[in-house]
């Protein structure tokens, strides 16, 4: 009996040898295999792309999937002549891990283009221009309205909640700074911007800070909701490639071109954004 048990210990410790072996074994040709550029990816067929499930980037509409960045990246991949993969991950760190590991090639997300991302990561030109807003709920009562945060001084002392690694978090960051009194940032690990603007709408937290485009959008069906508060100015947000991915990032500003070109950007930002 003693035996045996301990032949099934040997075997499990020699699947957990040969796992590890063949993870790294995955690793080192990964690390070998050189940089991944648009070549590569015209070779293989395949473009990776990471994006976030929203109501705006992609989601599920019965037996469809719909979203601006996944037809977006549909229109791409027609006009390079690959396939397109999609993996869905909230966390925009977790994002950027993906793609410096090069599990991904592309992050198609609108993300703030900063001094300090812009040292780690390529990123195409614009894809669209938004500014980060304060969201709130309309109170009730005659006069209620003007208990509406309007100046960014009056952000002083409140909890604001953003989704865990939002850019917003820089921002809030430096606005504390800029009004001299600390803001309470709480970055939510479990919900994305539209989930924690759905709980403002709900009563639940008081205060969430996302994209004026995410918050305009939300706003057609949640009436509770104000979003008129600026936090930041006018951002160019892009698409974000490895710094060593030149000729992907130029390409897909030419095929960004192109879609503007040709009117089938429009109507994408028309239909999620306006």
């Amino acid at each position: 009996m003693r035996s045996k048990k301990l032949l099934i210990v040997y075997l499990a410790l020699l699947v957990i040898v040969l796992l590890t072996m063949g993870q790294l074994l995955l690793l080192k040709r990964q690390a070998d295999a050189g940089p991944r550029d648009f070549a590569q990816i015209r070779e293989e067929g395949v473009m990776r792309v990471v994006t976030a499930y929203s109501p705006t980037d992609y989601y599920i509409s019965g037996d469809s999937v719909l979203g601006f960045q996944y037809e977006l990246c549909q229109a791409i991949a027609r006009l390079a002549g690959v396939e397109i993969q999609i993996r869905l991950e909230t966390s925009l760190a977790t994002s950027f891990e993906l793609l410096t590991d090069r599990r991904v090639d592309v992050i198609a997300q609108n993300i703030p283009v900063t001094t300090d991302n812009k040292v780690d990561f390529l990123f195409t030109e614009p894809i669209v221009l938004d500014r980060q807003v304060l969201v709130q709920r309309v109170p009730e009562g005659e006069g209620a309205d003007s208990t509406l945060i309007r100046d960014q001084l009056d952000l002083a002392g409140k909890t604001v909640y953003i989704p865990k690694d939002s850019p917003a978090k820089l921002r809030l960051r430096n606005l504390g700074r800029e009004i001299g009194d600390t803001i309470y940032v709480v970055e939510d690990e479990l919900y994305s911007s539209e989930q924690l603007v759905m709980r403002v709408a709900k009563g639940e937290i008081d205060y969430v800070v996302c994209d004026q485009h995410t918050a305009d959008y939300l706003k057609g069906w949640l009436p509770e909701i104000d979003a008129q508060t600026n936090i930041s100015f006018t951002q160019f947000q892009s698409w974000a490639v490895r710094p060593e991915s030149v000729e992907l990032r130029d390409s897909l500003n030419h095929w960004l071109e192109r879609l503007r070109a040709d009117g089938v950007y429009e109507r994408l930002y028309e239909r999620y954004y306006r």
